[in-house]
């Protein structure tokens, strides 16, 4: 099979700032500190640091502390200096941080999971600490008592965990591809719906609270907007890596979406645009466009004594077409797919070059990204991946 075509890199390019290389194994989480130069990071060798740089320009740790079990994700809340860590253990660990960033103190830990921690996140306005886990659960403590409040099992591990603070609404992407809307209460929960719309796994979400919208990226290498709050009902797809969606980050002032993949891409959407859904796929015994019978309609062949065709769907309108009337190839970026797809001879013609213009940025990290983390204040973004080093980026020529 032919390689895919890759979209052309456009001029305007994120500028490498720093690295960050010391540890031991991969970093599965990290956080620009805001208002600081500084970074704080967990790995896979057990470690929690918290990089500040010096004069020289390079980042060193002023916090080095190892962990019972291998760290793996993380929670910062700058207000409070809150830094809540999921261990592989099933154990979250909460610190508060020195305000010169020089010290870590314990306030208390929790077993919230019987298995790996999978993804943290700190609600200030409740003081709740929301967690999901391999062990298929959804819990949430208070962060005050460390009591736990309640919890909810999903359908398979879940990696995205997203929240509403206005509706109280509790998003849970897992690794059956479903994402689980839940009402959270004081000290209970109900299911409000569930959705499916990946082939893979839910890897990240990433929730706008002002236009109401939820990403969902997949280990099926795509993208779903989710329109909750207006038009409901409306899925749009994006289409811009190569390999497993691994994390996600949105600039609210710009409207962008930022995408990082297994396959080293930094994507940059713009979400100001009024996007397409894609089409669902027609069912057909025969070509849609010449009526020539695919291969396993055995009637039409005899009676045409024509030979079966293999089945292929345009992209743009949907239907069931042969490979001969659907020959050619064209992105649709308004539809999300920033590669070129498949599509019919007859959409092919009405395809202007104003609908191929990009709706998206692609960039070349040079290494697995595992996660991403954009400080919006300071148009930086910060990038870990499983060659153990993190990446210190300047979003602004990209992100504006």
């Amino acid at each position: 099979m032919a390689a895919e075509p890759q979209p052309q890199a456009l001029t305007r390019k994120p500028l490498l700032l720093n690295k960050v290389e010391g540890s031991q194994e991969v970093v599965n989480m990290a956080a620009i500190v805001p208002k600081e130069d500084g970074v704080i990071s967990v790995s896979e060798d057990r470690t929690v640091r918290v990089w500040l740089k010096r004069d020289s320009g390079q980042y060193w740790p002023s916090i080095y502390h190892a962990m019972p079990s291998p760290c793996s994700c993380m929670s910062f809340n700058p207000e409070t200096r809150r830094l809540s860590i999921g261990l592989d253990n099933g154990t979250i660990s909460e610190f508060i941080l020195s305000e010169d960033y020089n010290k870590m103190t314990l306030v208390k830990s929790y077993q919230a999971h019987q298995s790996r921690v999978m993804m943290i996140l700190f609600v200030l306005e409740m003081e709740w600490v929301l967690s999901t886990g391999q062990d298929k659960h959804f819990t949430w403590h208070c962060s005050e008592s460390g009591q736990r409040l309640g919890g909810y099992r999903t359908s398979a591990g879940a990696c995205g965990l997203q929240f509403d603070v206005e509706t109280r609404h509790v998003f849970v992407g897992d690794h059956s591809g479903q994402v689980t809307i839940l009402k959270l209460e004081q000290e209970s929960c109900s299911l409000v719906t569930t959705f499916k719309g990946h082939t893979g796994g839910v890897t990240a979400l990433c929730w706008d609270p002002i236009q109401r919208v939820l990403f969902s990226g997949s280990s099926d290498h795509s993208i779903i907007m989710w329109d909750i709050g207006g038009r409901k009902g409306t899925a749009i797809e994006l289409q811009g890596h190569n390999d497993k969606v691994q994390s996600l980050s949105y600039a609210h002032h710009t409207r962008q979406l930022i995408s990082c993949g297994a396959d080293g891409g930094i994507v940059v959407w713009n979400m100001d645009v009024e996007r397409q859904e894609t089409p669902e796929w027609l069912d057909s015994d025969s070509c849609q466009k010449c009526d020539q019978p695919f291969f396993w309609n055995f009637k039409q062949m005899w009676d045409s004594k024509k030979i079966g065709l293999r089945q292929h769907h345009c992209r743009k309108c949907g239907k069931a077409v042969c490979g001969k009337c659907s020959s050619k190839r064209s992105s649709i970026p308004l539809m999300g797919f920033e590669f070129e797809v498949r599509v019919c001879d007859s959409c092919h013609e009405s395809i202007t070059d104003e609908e191929r213009a990009p709706t998206a940025t692609f960039h070349d990290s040079k290494h697995n990204i595992v996660h991403v983390h954009f400080d919006a204040t300071r148009g930086r973004l910060l990038t870990s991946g499983t060659d153990k080093v993190i990446k210190l980026w300047d979003m602004t020529p990209v992100v504006s």
